[in-house]
């Protein structure tokens, strides 16, 4: 009893606590169930999402015998964020609880932990970040996979991104009213979340976003879809610069251990533009290396995911949060793996009823695939997929 009257006492006190210093210290503190001491030395606030699934994967388009289904909880997320004695000192905590989700194909255990940072707003603007987190990647990356218009993200991303690395991270950003520009950036270990000691290599990312109509309404370039309906046209320009001296996996914070580390270099291009439910999205990620092949004592093969690719997202909103949305995908491999990985090109569609915008929604999407020999051009196969998700959180 009295650990729960402690638990109403905070809640009581939190309305009042987190109102209190600079807004933009806490954004996320507007979510989830919240809670704060009476003297504001310590905030929480928290959150959960699952993710529901069923799919369908054709053995080609003219056999549409099922090749696999995909039934499962694709994500069951904890969130915890809040502050430490001060609003300017913040915490970030993601946990994940879904196997689909904990990077088993890879280490064999489940990794549950996802994010763990700390923040400190050293001024207006400028934030230090130590721990585990999301690299300043490719847009798509960054945006949440709660919050995404498609059931997922496209096969560019899940090639080519950047993902979760231990290290600093530094971001500053300025917004005036017609024109706003972000600065991120981060020095990490380069090896993907959670990961042991390994080399003397690192990885060094830098991004930069352009903002010439000014900021969106609240963190809406951050959302896919135009759930907000921008009143005003804004777009929002951003490219990232990425290099990883001594991978050790195969797409640098992913994939399989690779037998030989690699030097890794990406780049990032993308673009966003919302206007009264109408919102239009691009991105286009390299990643190259010198030699993608590496080889153990046995001459048994591992490969850098290496290549180039761009993924385009068109989407229109209505009031009633009724969303369509059309995508495009192309992925090419990089030349010393034409004979490994095909050219993948994908076009899929998506109807999405939001309830509470992306934290309670329903999504389906239909998407057809086909692929090409890199070096004829000849397609090699073809597939349909379907998926039905569910999203409920707060």
């Amino acid at each position: 009893m009295a650990a729960l009257a402690g638990l109403f006492t905070l809640a009581f006190f939190q309305t009042n606590c987190l109102a209190q210093g600079d807004p933009t210290l806490d954004p996320i503190l507007k979510d989830g169930i919240r809670f704060a001491t009476p003297d504001n030395t310590f905030a929480l606030a928290l959150r959960f999402r699952v993710q529901s699934r069923i799919g369908y994967l054709s053995k080609s388009s003219d056999d549409l015998e099922p090749k696999e289904f995909d039934f499962r909880i694709r994500r069951m997320r904890l969130r915890l964020d809040g502050h430490v004695l001060n609003p300017r000192l913040r915490y970030q905590v993601q946990l994940s609880f879904s196997r689909a989700d904990q990077d088993w194909d890879v280490s064999a255990v489940p990794n549950v932990l996802r994010d763990a940072m700390l923040w400190y707003q050293v001024g207006k603007g400028f934030v230090i970040g130590l721990g585990q987190g999301k690299l300043p990647g490719n847009r798509q990356r960054v945006i949440s996979s709660g919050e995404q218009q498609f059931a997922d993200r496209s096969i560019v991303n899940n090639a080519l991104t950047l993902d979760r690395d231990v290290g600093v991270f530094a971001n500053y950003s300025a917004d005036f009213d017609r024109f706003a520009f972000r600065i991120k950036t981060a020095v990490t270990n380069g090896e993907g979340r959670n990961a042991l000691p390994s080399d003397k290599g690192l990885a060094y990312t830098g991004r930069l976003e352009v903002l010439p109509l000014g900021p969106f309404t609240g963190r809406n370039d951050y959302f896919e879809g135009d759930l907000e309906h921008e009143q005003r046209p804004k777009i929002s320009v951003a490219a990232t610069i990425h290099s990883n001296d001594r991978a050790v996996r195969a797409g640098g914070q992913l994939g399989l251990p690779l037998y030989e580390s690699r030097d890794l270099f990406s780049v990032h291009a993308d673009m966003v533009a919302k206007y009264r439910g109408w919102a239009l999205s691009s991105e286009y990620l390299y990643r190259q290396t010198d030699n993608p092949a590496t080889y153990d004592a046995g001459q048994h093969v591992r490969y850098v995911t290496a290549g180039e690719g761009v993924n385009t997202q068109l989407s229109y909103c209505t009031a009633n949060l009724w969303e369509t949305a059309l995508r495009h995908s192309y992925l090419a491999p990089q030349r010393e793996l034409y004979d490994k990985d095909p050219k993948r090109t994908q076009y899929g569609v998506c109807v999405s009823k939001y309830l509470n915008k992306h934290r309670v929604k329903v999504q389906t999407d239909f998407f057809y695939e086909y692929l090409q020999n890199p070096e004829t051009g000849l397609k090699t196969g073809d597939s349909f997929q379907w998926r039905f998700q569910v999203e409920l959180g707060i």
